[in-house]
């Protein structure tokens, strides 16, 4: 590698002890790998997925064998009864707005179990003085429930506001967003469904499951959620879908999203896929083989920035419940260093110098490393971050361990160039 990138000889033998420290993680990543990858191949045989399953229709996509299979072969795969699975979904934010706005009425309310939900959902709920359009300003009431100080799920506090009043539906942000608090599990997210039954059975358990498909053995819906969305540029679309989204879980409830997805009466029997069946059939795919590469990139992130004396969460030897890696950097210059050495290791745009901005949907510059093959996908390594307190990059991707181990060395041997790291 040092022949290749020129990386700092110090820099490369805390990279050896850190791979030596990932050893017993790395191997049950693989046992999680191959249970998944199984999975997913059992439900593309077990629903007969064929060549011409992956064929494309036009105009209104009436009658889409492919579309029709290709949504129950992800049902399958979040072990629901239903699914929606479309191109023409336009990021993660759009999809879960769908399902919202699909299942919620004026004059309901819906009560978020994690605390404060990361910025670009915020005006969705109309919670941050964009109202126009948003669920409030269609009459449905938000509210929240703080986490514990160890930036868990407050259980007890959660049972006092259903039993308090009536919720429609409770939501569940499984990622960290942009913030320190533990990313949720699949057992915790199952402790969170008895909760919220064992006092309100009727009340619609919606998660955000954005980074954490294919991140453990079972999903959501397998340990009592109703519903569920996630973006098709994160995990589940395996580094090759180019765009789009998916909904799954109860099919009255999948339906209930369908029409509001296109329009009532209508719902999902209409849509053209235009051709983009076969990258979406290939990309599910492989996703559980690249979202275990994309673990094993923030298992060794973890560990070398550890050895470098960084704050990290979660630690190398962590159970995680998805694909992100948080590194405290501790300033403006560091993080920015960060970013800028992580550019420059990508497959795509390695030559530009990422710079911060006024991101829409975010109140502070944010700054993001990302040279993927495509615009945005968090699947492919790439960095980003707020510029504000703590100055913490948030991590996440990598197609392949092998190419992205040498970007995360890369942003460290930035930061050495730009004397915001300290070597022995």
């Amino acid at each position: 590698m040092n022949g290749l990138f020129n990386i700092d000889e110090r820099l490369l033998s805390l990279s050896e002890k850190a791979m030596k420290k990932c050893e017993a993680a790395f191997a049950q990543r693989e046992k999680i790998t191959e249970y998944n990858q199984q999975k997913v191949l059992k439900a593309f045989i077990d629903n007969e997925v064929s060549e011409s399953t992956m064929s494309g229709s036009t105009g209104y996509g009436y009658d889409d064998h492919g579309r029709e299979t290709l949504e129950r072969v992800m049902a399958d795969c979040m072990g629901a009864e239903d699914a929606l699975m479309r191109h023409s979904f336009a990021s993660g934010t759009h999809t879960l707005t769908v399902a919202l706005f699909g299942v919620l009425r004026p004059g309901d309310k819906i009560l978020c179990l994690t605390g404060r939900p990361y910025d670009t959902i915020l005006g969705v709920f109309g919670i941050n003085g964009y109202s126009d359009g948003s669920l409030a300003d269609f009459g449905v009431e938000y509210n929240e429930v703080a986490l514990k100080n160890d930036g868990t799920p407050d259980l007890n506090a959660i049972s006092e506001a259903l039993e308090k009043d009536s919720y429609k539906m409770a939501y569940i942000q499984r990622s960290r967003g942009y913030s320190l608090r533990p990313s949720l599990t699949v057992s915790d997210i199952e402790k969170l469904c008895e909760t919220v039954k064992s006092v309100s059975p009727d009340t619609v358990i919606m998660v955000d499951n954005c980074y954490g498909e294919f991140v453990e053995t079972k999903e959501p819906c397998e340990v009592g959620a109703d519903l569920v969305a996630g973006s098709l540029i994160k995990n589940p679309g395996g580094g090759i879908a180019p765009c789009g989204g998916y909904i799954a879980g109860k099919k009255e409830l999948v339906e209930k999203c369908a029409y509001r997805m296109t329009c009532p009466g209508v719902g999902r029997e209409v849509g053209a896929s235009l051709g983009h069946s076969r990258e979406l059939y290939l990309g599910l795919f492989s996703a559980p083989h690249v979202t275990g590469e994309a673990v094993k990139t923030a298992v060794f992130a973890s560990a070398l920035f550890e050895e470098l004396g960084y704050s990290v969460t979660p630690r190398y030897d962590e159970k995680r419940g998805d694909i992100i890696q948080c590194l405290t950097l501790g300033n403006e210059q560091a993080l920015i260093a960060f970013c800028k050495g992580m550019q420059s290791g990508a497959p795509v745009d390695s030559f530009l110098s990422p710079e911060p901005w006024d991101m829409p949907g975010y109140d502070d510059k944010v700054i993001m490393a990302a040279g993927a093959f495509t615009l945005g996908s968090s699947i492919e390594l790439s960095a980003d971050a707020p510029l504000r307190e703590p100055y913490a990059a948030w991590m996440q991707g990598g197609l392949n361990f092998h190419s992205a181990k040498a970007g995360i060395l890369l942003a460290a041997q930035k930061m050495l160039e730009a004397n915001q790291l300290k070597l022995g």
